[in-house]
């Protein structure tokens, strides 16, 4: 295989992944969903996921993987998880969630996560803030709802 033919199947398998890949509903503009969802919790240590109901599938991230794929205290139960781990929990059954607390060790820092339906859409969310300046889990959700509407979600 000569290098030219290798480059043109890698380029041809990314564009048909690209096409597979899951997006926003006709309409909705991401950067004007991330500049509402940063300014309404935007923060170095804050992930939003939008996803489908059932599957859970993501279809938009607010932040990197890395932040995004951080363990955090759930708060209403022993134990840790991720923003990806509610999604799934809240594609599941539909219901939203909004919870909050202190980082066990660290009283400085807590923990804020918000869950549930997409208002008018097919779609569900998660969101989790962590820091010295975590929001309550209940004003996450009011916030992360306005953001939405603002950007036409």
């Amino acid at each position: 295989m000569t290098p030219f033919s290798a480059a043109a199947i890698l380029t041809a398998a990314g564009f048909a992944l690209a096409a597979c890949e899951p997006a926003l509903p006709k309409g909705v503009d991401a950067d004007r969903l991330e500049a509402a969802v940063s300014g309404a919790i935007g923060d170095p240590n804050t992930c939003v996921l939008i996803g489908r109901p059932g599957s859970g599938q993501i279809v938009w991230r607010y932040n990197t993987h890395l932040t995004c794929g951080r363990g955090l205290p759930v708060c209403d139960k022993p134990g840790g998880r991720t923003v990806g781990d509610l999604l799934k929990t809240v594609a599941a059954d539909g219901r939203p969630r909004a919870t909050s607390c202190g980082i066990p060790g660290d009283v400085s820092r807590g923990v804020g996560w918000a869950a549930g339906p997409v208002p008018g859409r097919q779609l569900v969310y998660a969101a989790v803030m962590e820091g010295p300046r975590a929001l309550p889990g209940r004003i996450m959700s009011e916030e992360i709802e306005g953001a939405f509407k603002d950007a036409g979600l």
